[in-house]
Parts: C-alpha cells; sequence; structure tokens
C-alpha cells in the first residue's frame, strides 16, 4: 500500500481509502466484516462512513453503515488501526436523522446529535476525520455543478458558527480531525479562513466527486488542495460503475446499484455514453483493465490525500486495491487528456 499525509495533521492514510456506503443494504454485516478484515491486511488504515449511509438514504437503513463497523470494531478490537472518517448530514428534508424530526441543518443542536449518535453506533469514543457531508447553504454541490445557483433559504447557520461548533468537538476529545465534502472553492477558502483568523480547527481534506469524466475539481479546487495542503478525497473514481464497462451497450447487471436503485442519472448525461466508450477502448488498447484505467489515473493525481473505493464483492473489492500497483506510462497519461480534451467532464 502507499500512503499519503492527510492534511497537515502529519498522519499517513493509505491512498487507497475503503468506502462504505453499501453496507446495510446492498451488502450485509457478514460482507462488511469480510470486507474491512480484507483491507485491513492489505495495508489499508483509512476507512471511511457517514450518518445517513447506507446509500441510498432512508429511515429504515440510516445508520446501518455505521452500525456495523461498530460490531466489527467490538469483534475484533482494532479500532487504532483504523483512521476513521464519517459525516454529518448538510441541509436536507430527510426528517428521520433528528429526534425533533425536523429536516437537518448544520446548527449546534443538529451537530451534536448527529455525532454522538454516530459515536454510538461506531462504538467508540472518538471519531478520526469528522466532514460536513454537504453545505447547508443552497449552492450547487462543490466541484460537480452544472451552472452557479443560489436558492434563497430563510435560514442558514454561518461557515464560523459551523466551525465553533466542531473547534468544541475537536477541543472535547470526539473529534480528532475536521474535513469537507461536497464543497465548493469559496466554501473551502472560507473555512480556511476562518479557522486561521480565529485559530479554530482547520480543515484537512475535502471529499468531493473525481473521475476520467468529472475532472471539474481541478478547476479552483485542485489548486486550493495543493497550496493550502487541503487534499482530495476522491469519491466515485469509477463513475458508480461506469468506468468499469458493467453498464456498457446498456447492460443491467443483476444486483448492481443501477438494477437495484436506478440513481445513476448523474451518469446518464448527453455525451457521457461516447466518454465511457472511448476510455473504455483505450484501457482495451493498452491491455488494462477499465477499472485499473480509472483508479490508476485517480491514484497518481498530485492533489489527491486518498481514492475512496466501494464494492459490493470481494471480487470487486480485489481490483480496486490492486490499482494501487498499476502505473500510467506518459504516452496513455497523453491519451487521456487527448479524450478528455474531446469529451469535457460529462458526467459532473
Amino acid at each position: 500500500m502507499k500512503f499519503h499525509k492527510l492534511g497537515r495533521t502529519g498522519q499517513d492514510v493509505s491512498v487507497i481509502c475503503l468506502g462504505t456506503m453499501t453496507w446495510g443494504d446492498q451488502n450485509s454485516e457478514a460482507e462488511g466484516f469480510e470486507q474491512m478484515d480484507y483491507a485491513l491486511e492489505q495495508g489499508i488504515n483509512f476507512f471511511d462512513t457517514a450518518e445517513m449511509y447506507s446509500v441510498p438514504p432512508k429511515a429504515e437503513t440510516t445508520g446501518s453503515t455505521e452500525r456495523i463497523i461498530g460490531a466489527w470494531f467490538r469483534s475484533r478490537g482494532n479500532r487504532s488501526k483504523v483512521i476513521l472518517a464519517s459525516k454529518v448530514a448538510g441541509a436536507s428534508t430527510f426528517t428521520w436523522l433528528r429526534d425533533s424530526k425536523e429536516p437537518t441543518r448544520l446548527n449546534r443542536a443538529h451537530m451534536t446529535e448527529a455525532l454522538d449518535k454516530s459515536l454510538k453506533r461506531l462504538q467508540t469514543d472518538y471519531i478520526d476525520l469528522y466532514q460536513i457531508h454537504w453545505p447547508e447553504r443552497p449552492v450547487s454541490w462543490g466541484s460537480n455543478p452544472t451552472a452557479f445557483q443560489v436558492h434563497p433559504q430563510s435560514e442558514t447557520t454561518t461557515i464560523a458558527e459551523q466551525l465553533d461548533v466542531l473547534d468544541g468537538f475537536v477541543k472535547a476529545g470526539k473529534v480528532r480531525w475536521l474535513g469537507l465534502s461536497n464543497e465548493s472553492p469559496w466554501g473551502a477558502m472560507s473555512f480556511l479562513k476562518e479557522s486561521e483568523v480565529r485559530g479554530l480547527a482547520r480543515m484537512q481534506s475535502i471529499q468531493n466527486a473525481y473521475s476520467l469524466v468529472n475532472r471539474t475539481f481541478e478547476t479552483g479546487l485542485g489548486e486550493i488542495a495543493m497550496r493550502e495542503q487541503l487534499g482530495l478525497l476522491a469519491y466515485s473514481p469509477l463513475a458508480q460503475g461506469y468506468l468499469t464497462g458493467k453498464y456498457r451497450h446498456g447492460a443491467l447487471p443483476a444486483g448492481s446499484r443501477k438494477a437495484l436503485y436506478n440513481r445513476l442519472q448523474r451518469y446518464e448525461k448527453p455525451g457521457a455514453d461516447v466518454a465511457f466508450e472511448a476510455y473504455l477502448n483505450l484501457a482495451q488498447e493498452y491491455g488494462l483493465d477499465p477499472a485499473h484505467l480509472a483508479l490508476a489515473f485517480v491514484n497518481t493525481r498530485p492533489f489527491l490525500t486518498a481514492n475512496i473505493i466501494g464494492a459490493s464483492t470481494m471480487a470487486q473489492l480485489k481490483t480496486a486495491i490492486s490499482s494501487i500497483n498499476v502505473a500510467l506510462p506518459s504516452d496513455l497519461e497523453a491519451r487521456i487528456d487527448a479524450i478528455h480534451q474531446l469529451h469535457m467532464n460529462p458526467a459532473p
């Protein structure tokens, strides 16, 4: 395994981070245990989850993933071997996450309840990296906008207020470090500036979508990631399976997320199919598993801290982890960029 520093913490985290959002719905507890056991054996020390998981979000399965991880910690007695990341939900219409049945917000009451419930489910006294899952302010998500929009909202918790609460979690020892997710360049710099001016806990990472078909992070956020050591935790590096070829030519594998939930419209925008086909053909030309091509590209970006891989089968997990050993020659990098110029970010 290879390792990168997490922000300015000095902590080494594995470049491959184990994503967990399928556990508790698409995957059973036993399958989650098997994945965690194997990941740890392969040198992975970084797991990512969220209070909302499993996905798709619904009342019946909320918190199930954290409960599975907590049961695994208790069973294996190895909490200290894992750098654990979780997330608090931003503004949403979900009414099942809070005892009050209110839609979620990032105010003190909601965030405190979220953290305490996560700690209980995870059976731990602390979370290593606590992230804001998405902003409370009503804007397009981070590096995934089609057009910038601000929608009216009567009550919004300021970044200063949110950071006050999070800094308190760090001071209380419930959280070691802080991170962002689905955040914009303006939001990222606003959090960093607020921390610097007031001497509060600093954001150490940003978890946004990034893949061959969504390189929007490179504009704005890429420079911030490198200059401010706010490294990317990349999610959906395989475009939820489209870059593996599993849905090629209209295929719909049984048990796939598209077959089960039909929630992949983000990757079905006009022109996306042409880009997918170009990358799949490129992998074939170079004799690479298409998953290895897509993951190795993400693994080797200079602004990356970790690549969050998710799997519903052990075969998928083994393929994803083994991508850490795949190198991309310079001529292949040039071919990737050529495709990108022709089919730029078709699935943001």
